[in-house]
């Protein structure tokens, strides 16, 4: 556990898709399309939020993560997201919850506290229990989305939501989408992914779209599946590349399986009231 004030520690390294094999958030701003070859939201998901980091090492880039609305003053994410000392991204202090738009719209919050997950490890590949949970300064209105039971087995349709870049490459090449993007996708065997990469905690994720996938500035964004009712529930967080290529768009990509850290997220809420 951390305040936020160790979340702004030096700085160590910029980070990318090349250097550590997560879809960090540093990129200079853009419109294309994000998530590479996604579309456009088509509804509003109350849950999704963003969060704003600068890159000192690179110029003071501004760069974006995702998380997800989990509890009135609680969202989660990716721990590279929060982790300046592993990354080189640096969170602003703010988070933006439940609008389709990167800099604008919905609610936003300062930043309280940063929970890093106390098994995160960082720079290997795939980086080890990259989830973090974020405690907003004061609640907010809009609505949580609830953390699934177990996610699904491989083959069930999921989507993904982010703002992250849709230009591959390095920078300054990235671009950022002003529009929040979504690209249907669906739960991948573990062999699916490269050796090692999936696991009980990691879910290898596929496109349904040919050339497609979450990429740098997408990281620590929600996975979603449809739940009971047709809700659509969380599953996993955008955590990095399912294999060791640098392509974002061949995919596969890896989520840190958010199911089997309930009972890590309802203790760290419980204790941090």
């Amino acid at each position: 556990m951390s305040r936020l004030k160790s979340v702004r520690r030096g700085v160590a390294r910029v980070a990318g898709v090349v250097v550590l094999g997560a879809f960090c958030a540093t990129a200079m701003t853009g419109t294309a399309g994000a998530i590479v070859n996604g579309e456009d939201s088509t509804e509003r998901y109350q849950f999704m939020a963003s969060i704003p980091e600068t890159v000192p090492e690179a110029g003071n880039a501004k760069g974006v993560c995702g998380a997800s609305l989990i509890h009135p003053r609680w969202v989660v994410t990716a721990a590279h997201c929060v982790d300046p000392e592993g990354t080189g991204a640096v969170p602003d202090g703010t988070v933006r919850i439940g609008s389709d738009k990167r800099t604008s719209g919905g609610t936003v919050r300062n930043i309280d506290r940063v929970v890093r997950h106390p098994g995160y490890r960082v720079g290997t590949q795939p980086n080890r229990n990259d989830i973090a949970l974020v405690r907003l300064d004061r609640p907010v209105a809009e609505q949580p989305i609830r953390i699934a039971n177990r996610a699904g087995d491989p083959g069930t349709p999921t989507r993904l939501l982010g703002f992250g870049t849709t230009v591959e490459g390095g920078l300054p090449d990235w671009k950022f989408p002003e529009r929040l993007q979504q690209l249907d996708t669906r739960r991948g065997a573990e062999s699916e992914c490269a050796p090692g990469f999936a696991d009980r905690t990691r879910l290898c994720t596929i496109s349904r779209k040919p050339n497609a996938m979450a990429c740098s500035g997408d990281s620590g964004g929600p996975q979603v599946q449809r739940g009971k009712w047709g809700r659509w529930e969380l599953i996993g967080v955008t955590s990095g590349p399912g294999n060791t290529g640098d392509k974002c768009s061949a995919g596969p990509g890896l989520y840190t399986n958010a199911t089997a850290y309930h009972g890590w997220i309802q203790k760290t809420i419980n204790t941090n009231r």
